[in-house]
């Protein structure tokens, strides 16, 4: 199963009848990372009464937990954590905290902020999809080059490499589902000329055109 994970994370603030909800995301692969984060979060915003947060860790989601942190049961963490839940991330945290503007936003209001603030820090984020899949390289004639490259744009998959030589050597990300048959389309076109290798099954994300093996 696919997911995708926080490469970076990031921060937003919105306003909400003079009260600033503050939004600091960033990836975490344990409860301790989570809890340093938050100490540099509180650090950051020493006079915020309240931080907020949820975070979601595992692939499949496996640990999960979120706080009001002293709001209304009910009216910040489980609302950031939705945002995270249903977004598909994996591995990452969101911290809201609040600069109360001295108006009550009731508790609607609040379930409102503090999921559109979250919302908004994962957008100021860099997120990424991970995929099962394999590492393609493709060794040819510079004449055949073309041919591969096209095919590639056909099959939408991204070359992670180019090394050139007396032959050019093509390395492509490529997922699961399109593997074999983007090794068949090349086989074809290039009538096996090109020497063809792949890896074993691995997971990859490629964020900011940077590759990334999980």
């Amino acid at each position: 199963m696919n997911y995708k994970m926080m490469y970076r994370g990031g921060s937003a603030e919105i306003v909400e009848k003079k009260s600033r909800f503050i939004a600091d995301t960033a990836p975490v692969a344990s409860e301790e990372e989570f809890a340093a984060f938050m100490e540099q979060v509180r650090k950051r915003y020493w006079d915020v009464k309240h931080h907020c947060f949820a975070y979601v860790l595992g692939e499949n989601a496996q640990i999960s937990r979120c706080s009001d942190d002293g709001e209304p049961s009910g009216t910040a963490g489980r609302p950031i954590l939705d945002v995270l839940l249903s977004s598909g991330v994996r591995n990452a945290c969101i911290i809201v905290s609040r600069y109360f503007g001295g108006v009550l936003l009731g508790t609607g209001g609040l379930v409102r902020a503090y999921g559109q603030a979250a919302k908004e820090g994962l957008a100021a984020s860099v997120v990424a999809d991970v995929y099962t899949g394999r590492r393609i390289e493709v060794d040819c004639d510079y004449s055949l080059m073309g041919k591969i490259q096209y095919i590639a744009a056909q099959e939408e998959i991204r070359n992670t490499d180019t090394v050139y030589a007396d032959r050019v050597a093509l390395t492509y990300m490529v997922r699961e589902e399109q593997a074999d048959r983007f090794i068949a389309k090349i086989t074809e076109a290039t009538s096996a000329q090109a020497a063809i290798k792949q890896s074993e099954a691995l997971r990859f994300a490629l964020p900011e055109d940077r590759v990334l093996i999980l």
